[in-house]
C-alpha cells in the first residue's frame, strides 16, 4: 500500500496590490484598527487571496521525499538534498505536479489536512482549472484515504487540539520548527527565501510520518 504524507505552505500578496472593491470586500466585517490588522496579517490562510508555494510529500514506506515549491523570478534546476527532491516551478505547475505524483496513493496523511492543505490543494487547483486525480476531501470519520492526525489525536474534537510542532515535543520527535513557523512563511516568501521555505516544508512532513507511525503502532489500529 502506497501511503504519502504531505503538507503545504501558503503565502499571501500584500493588502494593497488587491483592487479597491476587493479591499473594501475583505475588510466588510473589520470594524477596529485591530480587525483592519488582523485582515491583513491574515491573507495566506485563505485559498482565495493566497497562494500555494511549497507542497512537500514524503513516502511513509520508503521515506523519499519531494517538494514541489514556487521561486518566481528564479531559474532553479531540480536538485535532490538529504533523500527529498526539490522541483521549483509556478503554482499550477506545482499543482500539476502534485496530482501526477500523488494519483496512485492508497492513503495520504495530514495533520489538520481536512481543514487546511486538502481545501487549498483542491480550491487552488479549481483556481488554476487544473483537475484534481483524487477526492482529498472524502467523509471526514472514515480514515481508508485520508488519515487527518488532527482529527484522530483529538478524536474528532472531544478532547484538546495541539500543534504538530507540541506532539513532536511530546513524544520526542525532532520538532520542524527549528527556525520558521508557516506564520513566518509570506515574510520569507517576499524576501525570496525559497529553498528555505520548500526545506521547513518537506522537515514538517517528515515530522508528520514519525507521528502517523507513533500513531499507527500505537492507537491507530482502533
Amino acid at each position: 500500500m502506497r501511503q504519502l504524507v504531505i503538507d503545504i505552505e501558503t503565502s499571501a500578496p500584500e493588502f494593497d496590490s488587491f483592487d479597491v472593491e476587493t479591499q473594501e470586500y475583505l475588510l466588510k466585517r473589520a470594524n477596529t484598527p485591530e480587525k483592519i490588522a488582523e485582515v491583513k496579517e491574515r491573507l495566506n490562510i485563505f485559498p482565495l487571496t493566497g497562494e500555494i508555494v511549497a507542497i512537500g510529500m514524503v513516502d511513509v514506506a520508503t521515506e523519499q521525499g519531494t517538494v514541489y515549491y514556487q521561486a518566481p523570478g528564479r531559474t532553479i534546476a531540480p536538485f535532490t538534498e538529504d533523500g527529498t527532491h526539490y522541483v521549483a516551478g509556478t503554482e499550477a505547475e506545482c499543482l500539476q505536479r502534485f496530482w501526477s505524483a500523488s494519483a496512485d496513493a492508497d492513503r495520504i496523511i495530514t495533520f489538520n489536512g481536512r481543514a487546511f492543505d486538502a481545501p487549498w490543494l483542491l480550491l487552488r487547483s479549481l483556481v488554476h482549472g487544473i483537475p484534481a486525480a483524487r477526492n482529498l476531501m472524502p467523509p471526514r470519520y472514515s480514515t481508508g484515504f485520508h488519515v487527518d492526525l488532527a482529527d484522530q489525536l483529538t478524536y474528532y474534537g472531544a478532547v484538546r487540539n495541539f500543534s504538530l510542532d507540541f506532539w513532536c515535543k511530546t513524544l520526542g520527535i525532532p520538532s520542524p520548527k527549528t527556525d520558521i513557523s508557516g506564520a513566518d512563511v509570506p515574510s520569507i516568501y517576499r524576501a525570496g527565501e525559497y529553498e528555505r521555505i520548500a526545506r521547513y516544508c518537506i522537515r514538517d512532513v517528515r515530522a508528520t510520518r514519525v507521528l502517523f507511525l507513533k500513531w499507527e503502532a500505537t492507537i491507530g489500529q482502533w
